[in-house]
């Protein structure tokens, strides 16, 4: 009884610290999404400065493939060496990226800079979602999923409107150094308050399988960035790389089950959970970047919004998913049960992107926001759950490399999502343009099928209206694609085995990952304390 009041005045002792070590880890996780939304903006301005046109989509390209390479070899090392080295080394190298990446002089430059920025970027997201996991028991983290869509809502919102203020005001360059002062805080803070125990593993790092996945995880990415752009999908150039990947992906899961300390070790797929996870993980993903990619470009085209705030334009859908988020939380840590989430969420998630799929020229802005507040609501169910049961399915040595794996399907599921429903909308729009507008409508779109605000202004009457109805047309192909995608997360989330949360809050003892039907090894080391970890 004693021992129960000592751990109930020590837990009491560290809210203070708790919300420090939380804070410097939400400014982290805003690093890592604002990033590119401000770049986005600020790009026709680094373009004027330092030229190379032709080489603007690899300023994009190279962090993305440095991110995503790099995020599962982030996870593995915080499980080998200890979280709170390996994430503040990737904050480091992210600021490092940062700073050089505003001092670059030409496009080659600012290019290498970011693929240095990128690396650091790969440990952020895991380094944040894995540092948690140790801090906060399963049943008890569900109170800071709110805070974290927060962050994921606030950076998709602003983004654009701080990048475009900082651009105009302070010059392009300080679209990589307000990363700086930021950063700062959070290391400062991270260094200061958090005190993870340390680890050493005797075993080499899995280099030759960290490099087939990089291998393989870049061709991928590669693959769904220049397929139907830079490249026809049949192209050489694309079946190469396709081929590259499939043989680096598949020589990787070889050398995974021989070396001595996996990058990804492959006993955490043998948990139903796990793997269900990162299913619905890479299907949201697919879904949502598809969802914030031709939202704003209908409402801009065919319902007249403006480009300048098109980041308010996802409102309906981001408030409604911060507030299933955070419902989905309390409730989880309430009553530890979780299951009815994703299946609600794969249900809300069909629905809302088959309504969007109806959306036409006569479409109202209030009609739309209905339908994007479904799609949220359904979001909000599947976007912190995924991570939560995905961590409550592995042992804590695994708890880095379950995080990253996690993130990597979901950036991966992004990559598939854009490419495809984007390919899906490109070629509707030219076809309806040319079986409206004829040989204008082809020339109108042969260089792009999404146009801006000034070349939209510019076309004829008739060619806009036709343009209009083509990009209806294109959003409906797409989100039709995604509302049948979104059935594979309902499917999966119906075989979820509704396993107790582990760190059960009053009257709830901790439970081990999932029973050996599920393939988990019991985790026989004790447990660190939240007293002890912060």
């Amino acid at each position: 009884m004693a021992d129960n009041k000592e751990a109930v005045i020590e837990t009491e002792k560290q809210p203070r610290s708790v919300r420090v070590v939380l804070l410097a880890l939400m400014i982290t996780m805003m690093l890592a999404m604002l990033d590119n939304m401000i770049v986005g903006t600020a790009m026709p301005t680094i373009v004027g400065e330092l030229g190379g046109l032709q080489h603007l989509s690899w300023v994009v390209t190279a962090y993305t493939l440095a991110t995503a390479a790099s995020t599962p070899i982030w996870g593995k090392l915080g499980d080998m060496y200890g979280r709170k080295g390996a994430f503040m080394t990737s904050i480091v190298i992210f600021l490092v990226g940062s700073a050089l990446s505003g001092m670059a002089q030409d496009m080659g430059q600012l290019i290498g800079f970011r693929a240095v920025q990128g690396l650091g970027a790969g440990g952020l997201m895991v380094g944040v979602m894995a540092i948690i996991g140790d801090l906060i028991p399963p049943r008890e983290r569900g109170k800071y999923q709110g805070m974290m869509a927060g962050i994921m809502a606030l950076a998709m919102i602003g983004g654009p409107l701080i990048g475009g203020t900082i651009t105009d005001h302070w010059g392009w360059r300080w679209s990589f150094y307000i990363n700086l002062p930021l950063g700062i805080v959070a290391l400062l803070a991270i260094s200061a308050v958090l005190h993870l125990p340390k680890k050493r593993v005797q075993a080499k790092i899995d280099y030759l399988g960290a490099g087939l996945l990089a291998l393989g995880i870049s061709s991928i990415v590669l693959v769904t960035t220049w397929g139907g752009s830079e490249y026809a999908w049949g192209s050489a150039r694309i079946m190469e790389l396709i081929g590259i990947g499939v043989a680096a992906l598949v020589g990787f899961v070889f050398v995974q089950t021989k070396a001595a300390a996996p990058i990804m070790p492959l006993h955490i797929f043998r948990s139903r959970n796990f793997t269900l996870m990162s299913i619905i993980g890479f299907i949201t993903g697919f879904v949502m970047f598809g969802a914030t990619l031709f939202l704003p470009l209908y409402q801009q085209s065919v319902q007249g919004a403006s480009a300048t705030n098109s980041g308010l334009l996802l409102l309906p859908m981001l408030g409604a998913m911060l507030v299933t988020s955070m419902v989905a939380g309390r409730v989880t840590t309430g009553t530890g049960r979780y299951k009815a989430f994703p299946i609600v969420g794969g249900v809300l998630m069909a629905v809302g992107l088959f309504l969007l799929s109806q959306m036409d020229t006569g479409t109202t802005r209030f009609t739309s926001g209905l339908y994007m507040a479904v799609l949220g609501l359904g979001m909000g169910c599947l976007m912190q759950i995924t991570m939560l049961v995905a961590q409550n399915s592995v042992e804590m040595k695994d708890m880095g490399v379950a995080s990253s794996s996690t993130t990597l399907f979901r950036t991966l599921g992004s990559s598939f999502g854009v490419a495809i429903m984007g390919a899906l909308f490109n070629q509707r729009v030219q076809d309806v343009m040319t079986e409206r507008a004829g040989a204008l409508g082809s020339k109108v779109t042969e260089q792009s099928a999404q146009l801006d605000a000034a070349s939209l202004a510019k076309l004829p009457a008739a060619a806009r209206e036709a343009y209009q109805y083509a990009v209806s047309s294109g959003t409906h192909s797409a989100f039709l694609l995604g509302a049948v995608v979104s059935l594979g997360a309902l499917v999966a989330a119906v075989f979820v085995k509704e396993v107790p949360l582990r760190g059960a809050g009053a009257g709830a003892g901790a439970t081990e990952p999932e029973g050996s039907a599920e393939g988990a090894v019991s985790d026989s080391a004790p447990k660190p304390t939240l007293a002890e970890t912060v």
